[in-house]
């Protein structure tokens, strides 16, 4: 018995030529190098969009986004740039503020921190919780960017699953963070007094910037440089060192290092950097 009107797509592999394509599109726009080795990331994250316009094969699809298709080429730097992140990542990191920092932040003018790969929020809602629990100011701000349109709409919903929050100190997740009832159970989300403080903003960091960026006392760039080929690293990280404040912190993936990259800051602690 068969019903009309629906049909089975099978879905052709993508070839080398058609993968070529797409790493050279992700390194256009936003430096990302992707190697061979990613080939089958590329085809599993982008075979549902194939199968959303009823295509068979990489071809057609690549045809659609060549044709001027902004929204879809935006979808595929979506779906292919996203980075796994969690909340209070690294926590050597967050120990060294705690420990080192907080209590020299002085309060005649709003302590800036900027998560340049904010992704979904995590990274950013984590730092907020340790500056409103640490720092003796509420001069504080924070400020996340991401390329993807669609996760930032996550991080700005503040709202996440209950078993994401498995690294959130108990005393955190008291004070900071609302479990879901009803409709939301198993979910938390993150309370206003924070978020107030928390801002969202698309960024290509590879692209240009707005002159509104301002200056900053702390740049987080951790696990995104990874990425990136030797060139696009030292550009970046010239870009980024313009908008950090003297005596401001840099900190980076545990896994990455600047040797070789810059010397306009001096490392305090691997992936630690201040600027003199």
């Amino acid at each position: 018995m068969s019903v009309a009107g629906c049909k089975t797509v099978v879905l052709k592999s993508i070839q080398d030529d058609e993968f070529a394509v797409f790493q050279d599109m992700i390194y256009d726009q936003v430096g990302i190098s992707m190697s061979e080795k990613k080939k089958s990331l590329v085809e599993g994250r982008l075979a549902r969009r194939l199968r959303h316009y009823g295509f068979s094969s990489f071809a057609e699809y690549i045809k659609l986004i060549n044709s001027g298709n902004v929204a879809e080429r935006q979808i595929v730097v979506d779906m292919l740039t996203t980075n796994e992140t969690s909340f209070f990542r690294e926590q050597r990191h967050f120990d060294f503020l705690s420990e080192q920092v907080m209590s020299n932040i002085r309060h005649e003018q709003p302590y800036r921190i900027w998560s340049g790969a904010s992704s979904s929020g995590e990274e950013a809602y984590s730092m907020a919780m340790l500056f409103a629990d640490r720092c003796r100011s509420d001069k504080w701000e924070i400020v996340g960017t991401d390329i993807s349109q669609r996760i930032l709409a996550r991080a700005r919903a503040a709202r996440y699953p209950l078993d994401a929050s498995g690294k959130i100190p108990n005393d955190y997740l008291n004070r900071y963070c609302l479990r879901g009832v009803g409709e939301q159970s198993g979910t938390l989300m993150i309370d206003k007094k924070l978020t107030s403080k928390v801002t969202f903003k698309s960024l290509n960091l590879n692209g240009e910037w707005p002159s509104s960026m301002g200056m900053f006392d702390l740049i987080l760039l951790r696990n995104v440089m990874i990425y990136f080929d030797q060139q696009t690293k030292s550009v970046l990280v010239e870009k980024i060192l313009r908008h950090l404040r003297p005596g401001g912190y840099f900190m980076i993936g545990h896994s990455e290092t600047l040797t070789g990259i810059s010397s306009g800051v001096r490392m305090i602690r691997p992936s630690i950097y201040q600027k003199p």
